[in-house]
């Protein structure tokens, strides 16, 4: 009897490997990180092969460390960094151009021609999504460009496009299987979410073959069987989701008004909205959270590109603190920041702003002013930029927000959570076992093959919650977010004298 699901999770930065047993605990976990390359200022690339040989030396980690062979293993599910965009050859499955990364910039000047062309309009209207360099489909657009002959072979059904679920997937299944999920492909600028099908007008925007693309499936089903060669035997890939939806999902979001945040090199909220796409009038994404049994249920997002970052540059480009976890301690040390305001708007502002020429500021400061201010604006800026995001969310879908639900690094932060509770009026709830993007993975694959019955049975693996509850005044919570938007405002230079 199968004893446990394997989830890879490939992220921005490493591949990761987990390992869950019928409880839903994490059992083992291995993890190999993998080469950043900046060939251009903006520019952001990966080798596709070193995230699939970091991939799967962590998938074989993680089975010797607990001593698991292919056939313990109930199921393999997918979660993966979304937008990064890989082509290769069908036949040889070899890349023809490096990945290009979901922050790259580099298709900043495709997506102004679209913009140019007077096309946001109607892509926004079919895809949910606004015209930008973060998404997978300028980016074919580019590679297509940039390898000769790549267009021609395009055409032909030579190449294969895929963001990082379809490689990860086509190498597993040693090219037997060319396949993504809804999740993945709803980032793409080239799926029609209302259709759920690649949208033909779209391909025609950027020209682009029907043949390259990848077909759509369930995110919990079945993608194929893993070549015995790679894990010592077959296992059934049962389960993808990018990785914002699959935290989603590993966060047992799955009622409309349900939403949860994750805490990494940015932020990503995500509010489930049920079997109905909420069109966002503020600058949030409208998205597919998952695809099961043949329903499609839709989410808003809202994407802040920095949020731990921003820490990691009061670490490393300031010096101020030797880790992250001195961000707390430094941020108790005064009672407020005295007025002072960091926007880390260091590649541009995310959503609701989408504002690719926003640069990063800090303003309010004074002869008083000290590290521990600065550091406290910091992790403030955090919070203040997930409120941003929650309150447009909270308008368009026209539902309250009871409670946010969080994961990623920076919500292990005390200080932060609790700001963010006052921030927003509501509670902030952590789970006590953090690894939600990868439970989710685990989750739809699982399911798929009966391993857990239904999605109530994962609740105990995700453990206690801890609950922050507001503390702040109304009154005092909006005297402190009217600072944070004239900084924001200055950000921008659109004060005036700015």
């Amino acid at each position: 009897m199968s004893r446990f699901v394997l989830a890879l999770d490939q992220g921005t930065t490493s591949s990761r490997a987990l390992l869950f047993d019928r409880e839903g605990a994490v059992v083992a976990t291995e993890q190999h990180e993998f080469t950043q390359s900046f060939p251009q200022s903006g520019w952001v690339e990966h080798d596709p092969e070193e995230i699939w040989e970091s991939q799967l030396r962590a998938a074989r980690g993680v089975l010797e460390r607990a001593q698991v062979t292919a056939a313990d293993l109930a199921a393999l599910g997918v979660t993966n960094q979304r937008e990064t965009a890989i082509v290769w050859e069908r036949e040889t499955g070899k890349p023809i151009h490096p990945a290009i990364v979901w922050q790259s910039r580099q298709t900043a000047g495709l997506c102004q021609g679209l913009r140019d062309r007077g096309l946001e309009e109607d892509i926004r209207a079919r895809t949910g999504l606004v015209i930008d360099s973060y998404f997978s489909g300028p980016k074919i657009r580019f590679i297509l460009d940039a390898v000769e002959g790549a267009q021609a072979r395009a055409e032909a059904g030579e190449l294969c496009f895929g963001t990082v679920d379809s490689w990860l997937l086509y190498k597993l299944t040693n090219g037997r299987v060319h396949a993504t999920e809804y999740s993945n492909a709803s980032r793409t600028l080239l799926f029609n979410i209302h259709e759920k099908t690649w949208d033909d007008v779209l391909l025609g925007y950027l020209n682009l073959p029907r043949a390259i693309l990848p077909e759509v499936r369930d995110s919990s089903g079945d993608f194929g069987l893993t070549a015995a060669q790679w894990l010592g035997g077959e296992v059934p890939i049962t389960g993808m989701a990018g990785d914002q939806q699959s935290a989603l999902f590993g966060q047992g979001c799955f009622e409309t008004g349900m939403a949860k945040n994750t805490y990494g090199t940015g932020c990503f909220l995500l509010m489930n909205t049920g079997d109905r796409p909420a069109i966002s009038d503020s600058g949030l994404l409208t998205t597919i959270a998952w695809g099961i049994g043949g329903r499609v249920e839709y989410a808003l997002e809202g994407s802040v590109f920095v949020a731990g970052a921003a820490i990691q540059w009061l670490r490393d480009g300031l010096g101020l603190i030797a880790n992250a976890a001195e961000s707390e301690a430094a941020a108790h040390r005064v009672a407020e920041t005295d007025g002072v305001y960091l926007v880390p708007a260091f590649t541009g502002l995310g959503a609701p702003y989408w504002d690719e020429e926003a640069r990063g500021v800090m303003v309010g400061l004074n002869r008083g002013t000290t590290q521990d201010h600065v550091i406290r604006a910091g992790l403030e800026s955090i919070a203040y930029s997930s409120r941003d995001v929650v309150d447009c969310m909270v308008t368009d879908a026209g539902l309250s927000l009871e409670a946010l639900r969080v994961d990623g690094g920076a919500c292990e932060n005390d200080f932060l959570m609790q700001f963010q509770a006052d921030m927003l009026g509501c509670v902030v709830e952590r789970p006590s076992v953090l690894e939600v993007t990868a439970l989710g993975a685990a989750a739809l694959a699982g399911l798929a093959v009966g391993f857990w019955t239904d999605r109530s049975h994962l609740e105990q693996a995700r453990g206690g919650r801890t609950r922050f509850e507001p503390r702040l005044k109304a009154s005092e919570r909006d005297r402190l977010y009217a600072g944070w938007q004239q900084a924001v405002a200055r950000s921008r230079g659109t004060l005036a004298g700015s």
